[in-house]
């Protein structure tokens, strides 16, 4: 059976919810403090109160595993489960046979944390974060793959995006051996990992039209070396669908965007957001904005799409989000901002890659840079 679910990039593992469309004659409830209980860090016992008779994600003495939806915040404790996955295994840049994993383990979560924040018909969330049964360490464990995967989200509805496990970069695979110049354009910085398991990455600077804005006077502030209660650097995200800044980062960045352009050209905001302009008077002129990496001369180009969001008919809008003074990192990275955009995590490197131009330079998107709809 498939299962749809939203993609939770800094997610701890795979959850579903198992209470009504969940059917599988291969799926097992581990036992409390089993080894499975272990891997999973559950050292709680799970007792199901919500049916008389046993069913995916509701046995007694199994394993209890906090589950959190990652765009409400609510929790709640599942069941540790464990059952057969299929995922596609490629060959070259073509799609190959499905490959399973006999004993992946997920959470059977509760109902209720489905019933809001998430999409029509989303029954879950896809875990890629730094944790013991996310997606990527049970798959790099499983298959002996280096760990690194590669992460590109389509922005077009009908047009599939991908998401790569093992090294992207050896030749055997030809994962794109079409796209040569695409590789030859990625850029790379220092891959932090926070104590949830979250991902960050270092920037050193923000720059508006070649204008360094960000940071103004602490040079640290986008580091992911911070003593305080915050999280330093650049969080990574797929759930919050626009880039979230820090009230002082929001005030000045926004500041030097709206004076590169005509001040006839801003109208009145329309949430979330807060700097929006006449459509048709800022055509052509977006001022440029680049993330400055680890290293001066690595610098990540933001497209004017990735930019920009249409939030009305004629009405578009900096697509950046003031998350007030009590933020958990100085930027959280959106959706939005990472779409169409070639995005690798090697953990073997310490490090996070982004091709400095937009894939489009390269006459390239996210569905036809891997030739992955051909079996």
């Amino acid at each position: 059976m498939q299962v749809p679910v939203l993609l939770d990039l800094n997610g701890k593992h795979l959850w579903v919810t198992c209470s009504y469309h969940y059917s599988s004659s291969t799926y097992q409830a581990p036992f409390c403090h089993s080894t499975q209980c272990s891997r999973a860090n559950s050292h709680q016992c799970f007792t199901c109160t919500d049916s008389a008779t046993t069913r995916p994600g509701c046995h007694n003495n199994t394993c209890a595993l906090m589950t959190s939806n990652p765009v409400t915040q609510e929790a709640g404790f599942g069941e540790l489960a464990q059952d057969v996955l299929a995922i596609h295994s490629t060959h070259g840049s073509k799609l190959g046979p499905m490959v399973k994993v006999l004993q992946f383990l997920f959470s059977c979560a509760p109902s209720f944390l489905a019933q809001k924040g998430l999409p029509n018909n989303i029954q879950g969330a896809l875990g890629l974060g730094h944790a013991p049964i996310s997606l990527p360490n049970q798959l790099f464990s499983h298959f002996g793959l280096r760990r690194q995967f590669t992460m590109c989200l389509s922005r077009y509805p009908t047009s599939n995006g991908a998401i790569l496990f093992g090294d992207i970069y050896d030749p055997n695979n030809n994962y794109i051996d079409n796209s040569v110049e695409v590789l030859l354009d990625m850029v790379y910085t220092p891959l932090g990992i926070s104590l949830q398991g979250e991902y960050l990455m270092q920037v050193s600077a923000i720059r508006v039209n070649k204008h360094i804005v960000v940071p103004t006077k602490n040079p640290s502030m986008l580091s992911s070396n911070h003593g305080d209660s915050r999280i330093g650097g650049v969080m990574i995200t797929t759930t919050n669908p626009y880039t979230i800044l820090h009230h002082s980062i929001y005030e000045v960045f926004t500041q030097v965007f709206a004076n590169n352009i005509p001040k006839q050209a801003q109208v009145e905001a329309v949430g979330p957001f807060g700097l929006c302009f006449d459509s048709k008077k800022i055509s052509g002129g977006i001022p440029n904005v680049e993330f400055v990496m680890d290293s001066p001369d690595d610098v990540w180009r933001i497209s004017e799409e990735n930019l920009m969001v249409q939030a009305q008919n004629g009405v578009s809008c900096l697509g950046f989000v003031d998350g007030g003074m009590h933020t958990r990192t100085e930027i959280a990275l959106g959706a939005h901002q990472l779409e169409e955009n070639l995005v690798v995590f090697d953990f073997a490197k310490s490090r996070v890659e982004f091709n400095s131009n937009p894939l489009k330079s390269h006459g390239k998107t996210c569905a036809n840079l891997f030739d992955l709809n051909n079996a």
